[in-house]
């Protein structure tokens, strides 16, 4: 099963449904709230390439981007086949 990290915050409505679809996907995650842990952001910034906005989300150390990338990957077919590396 592949390594998945997101960044989130709790208000954010984007992380609530990137992190659903990743549920439904059966995949399990490691997240980590920017909110309350204030260092993590720019830890985020430095490898999401400046992204600021959460939720910002890697799998497998590749930085996939917000909730609109990662739905789109699973529109196109491919998030499947990454979850499965």
């Amino acid at each position: 099963m592949a390594q998945i990290e997101i960044y989130t915050s709790p208000l954010c409505g984007f992380c609530h449904a990137a992190k659903r679809l990743l549920d439904s996907k059966g995949a399990s995650f490691q997240e980590t709230d920017v909110q309350r842990n204030p260092g993590e952001k720019a830890t985020m910034i430095q490898r999401a390439n400046g992204g600021r906005t959460v939720p910002q989300i890697f799998i497998n150390g590749q930085h996939i981007g917000g909730c609109d990338d990662l739905y789109d990957l699973e529109r196109a077919g491919k998030l499947d086949p990454l979850l499965a590396a």
